[in-house]
């Protein structure tokens, strides 16, 4: 049975998370940092001014979001990743330039946001420009609040926990606007791997997927 849906505002794994409302995010005039987890790691689609790895902590990637649209349809749906509750995750920090915020906003809203599955969260993220923060030094090291997507779990999409099986099945079967699922998940774990980093869940799943086939650190055909 699926978790009844919770606040937001709640706290994660003891860090609490920062629902904040559209107008705040509209109206800040600052810098605007995007923390990419999935497909904006390596396909952004905006101008941005630094690319960083950062760290967030309080939420973690999971393929838990059925793809009706980019990576599916509703008839076959594909699945997706979202931010769900705990753990940390390891990503992209984007810093786009102010003056281009509101048409940053307006692109990641139309990508991101074709069924409103995710919640737009303000959360402190660690950037990790310096290799030595990672092994928990902690002198000299940045902090910013980005913009994050994180999955609604009262959303009808929202899929929770899969096992392999029903993923290896969802994924294979994805083919979307975006193109096939079975690309965006190798292309995912392509670059978690360049960031030298590894995911359990999604490194298995490529395995599965690529049995037979190319390897999951194979370049990916343009």
């Amino acid at each position: 049975m699926r978790d009844a849906p919770k606040n937001p505002a709640q706290s994660t794994a003891g860090a609490p998370v920062i629902f904040d409302t559209r107008r705040e995010i509209d109206r800040a005039d600052e810098d605007l940092w995007v923390f990419g987890y999935g497909s904006l790691m390596w396909r952004p689609g905006f101008a941005f001014e630094e690319r960083v790895p950062a760290r967030l902590v309080g939420l973690h990637r999971a393929l838990c979001v059925y793809s009706f649209v980019h990576r599916g349809t509703p008839e076959q749906p594909g699945l997706v990743l979202g931010l769900d509750r705990g753990g940390t995750c390891r990503g992209i920090a984007f810093r786009v330039d102010k003056t281009r915020r509101a048409d940053t906003l307006a692109y990641l809203r139309e990508r991101e946001q074709t069924t409103n599955v995710y919640l737009e969260l303000l959360r402190p993220v660690t950037l990790l420009d310096d290799p030595t923060l990672e092994r928990g030094a902690g002198a000299g090291e940045r902090r910013v609040r980005a913009l994050v997507y994180a999955v609604d779990r009262s959303h009808p999409q929202y899929a929770g926990r899969l096992d392999l099986d029903a993923q290896v099945r969802l994924v294979r079967q994805g083919h979307g606007q975006s193109g096939p699922n079975r690309d965006y998940v190798l292309s995912t774990v392509r670059e978690i791997e360049a960031q030298g980093c590894h995911d359990a869940k999604l490194h298995l799943l490529a395995r599965r997927l690529t049995a037979g086939h190319e390897t999951p650190g194979a370049t990916p055909a343009a």
